[in-house]
């Protein structure tokens, strides 16, 4: 038993949807949310900057005493050495290995489609990890760099031009290459699941990055005999590292419901 909370990280609110999957698996748990709003999006930055970056978000989530840093963010988790991971205080997951093998299991032909940000995808993380489960697999992958600012910018309407126009030119490259599952490479994209679902159709499943992480989370903590198995339900906290004014509002759009808890600004770095 531990009764010290769960960290949670990103680059902004995407990671949200993590944070909304483990509320719903382990309701009796003890989440902190560290948002990194005052440098989204990671997607673009350098591999060092990244480094900079990812450690410094760890190193606040430790300071609030956590038992296990879970970087949702498709851009950390592809490029954070497993050495560093390895030297942590605290257990760490990412979100690319659950996934990847999430992606195998449901793809029919092996034809698996990754979308993310320019960094995740220049990575290869995701076609690696999918390689050493499937190394017949057929990959096809495409940087989505619009998406992340687009969706914390609340362009989420199932209808909205600007959003569907941008899946539409992302997407069906992959839908015409024969794909059967896609990956969502990034916590941000399930908010836009629905048009996504549109635009690639009902015979391409497709994979929550949150959501496999947030069930590979439970399951490390079970392993690890790290669960709090406490009565009482579990209490969400949120720091952001820029204004906190607008986060109730769009926050409460990644989590699928109204926002409670407390929201602080700090600083890191």
């Amino acid at each position: 038993m531990d009764k010290r909370p769960i960290g949670v990280f990103d680059s902004g609110l995407g990671g949200l949807t993590a944070v909304k999957e483990l509320a719903a698996l382990l309701p009796h748990e003890d989440i902190v949310y560290f948002g990194d709003t005052a440098r989204v999006p990671y997607g673009p930055r350098s591999r060092d900057t990244l480094l900079k970056y990812a450690h410094e978000d760890i190193h606040f989530l430790v300071s609030k005493k956590v038992k296990l840093a879970l970087a949702a963010c498709g851009t950390i988790s592809s490029i954070y050495p497993p050495k560093l991971a390895q030297k942590l205080p605290v257990s760490y997951l990412g979100v690319v290995e659950p996934t990847a093998k999430a992606a195998v299991a449901a793809s029919r032909t092996g034809h698996i489609g990754i979308i993310g940000t320019r960094a995740t995808i220049k990575s290869n993380s995701y076609a690696n990890a999918i390689l050493k489960l499937l190394p017949q697999a057929k990959l096809t992958s495409m940087a989505c760099p619009l998406f992340v600012p687009v969706i914390e910018g609340g362009y989420i309407d199932r209808t909205n031009p600007i959003t569907t126009t941008l899946a539409q030119e992302y997407l069906l490259p992959l839908v015409n290459e024969g794909i059967d599952t896609l990956i969502l490479g990034c916590t941000h994209y399930p908010i836009i699941r629905d048009i996504i679902a549109d635009v690639v159709g009902p015979d391409v499943v497709l994979i929550d990055s949150g959501r496999e992480s947030a069930l590979a989370a439970r399951d490390l903590l079970s392993r690890q005999e790290l669960l709090a198995e406490r009565e009482r339900a579990g209490r969400l906290s949120f720091y952001v590292s820029d204004s906190p004014d607008s986060f109730a509002e769009i926050g409460g759009l990644f989590l699928g419901s109204q926002l409670t808890g407390t929201c602080e600004q700090v600083s890191v770095g």
